[in-house]
């Protein structure tokens, strides 16, 4: 048996504390980040298809399948962002293939111009890789004067190479979801040194 001076076990004490350090720092920095910068874990579901993120597409295909699926849409709003935001329809019916267009409205109900950011996916979860959007509001930030109200348009369809995944078999409804939040500097600034506060422990941790 190896025998271990006492100064060796006080290193690996400190290394171990360390990565114990970086590695909660790096939970707690992402989860700020989801929450201070909205269109960051935006990026990160879009890219990973995380919580049913949907996908963007130029546009839609040339033909049209048979199938038909139903879309829902819901909205939401966080309790900080003074607006009233609503789909102008309840529904849709398409086929496999076809491109929709539908509306939402949002209005700013305050007294001074607000600016608002939206997170979107749809349910259930699995359908997310397979419905596609070619224009949406949520692509850009939105800014509203004191009482404006605007019509915001979203074009989608459901892709065709959801016929081929039997997981997708049993879907006949698809619910596409938004809320909005507020964007303010100060989440921002937030995003920003909380980006940097983790790059400097990372750093220090490595050296």
């Amino acid at each position: 048996m190896t025998a271990h001076s006492p100064q060796s076990l006080r290193e690996g004490t400190r290394r171990n504390a360390n990565l114990a350090i970086l590695l909660t720092g790096v939970v707690a920095g992402m989860v700020g980040l989801s929450f201070a910068a909205v269109p960051l874990y935006r990026l990160f579901c879009q890219v990973t298809g995380f919580g049913g993120t949907t996908q963007v597409a130029e546009q839609a295909p040339a033909e049209a399948l048979e199938r038909l699926i139903t879309i829902r849409f819901n909205a939401d709003v966080n309790p900080e962002l003074p607006w009233r935001f609503r789909p102008e329809q309840r529904e849709v019916t398409l086929k496999v293939g076809e491109q929709g267009l539908a509306f939402y409205e949002a209005r700013n109900v305050s007294q001074q111009p607000v600016t608002g950011t939206s997170t979107f996916n749809v349910t259930p979860l699995k359908a997310g890789p397979y419905f596609a959007k070619v224009e949406c509001f949520c692509f850009q930030e939105q800014l509203l004067a004191p009482g404006e109200s605007i019509q915001m348009p979203v074009s989608f369809f459901v892709d065709p190479a959801i016929m081929e995944d039997r997981n997708l078999e049993d879907v006949t409804t698809i619910t596409l979801s938004y809320t909005f939040f507020r964007v303010t500097e100060e989440a921002q600034d937030d995003a920003v040194q909380a980006g940097l506060e983790l790059e400097s422990a990372t750093d220090e941790t490595i050296n």
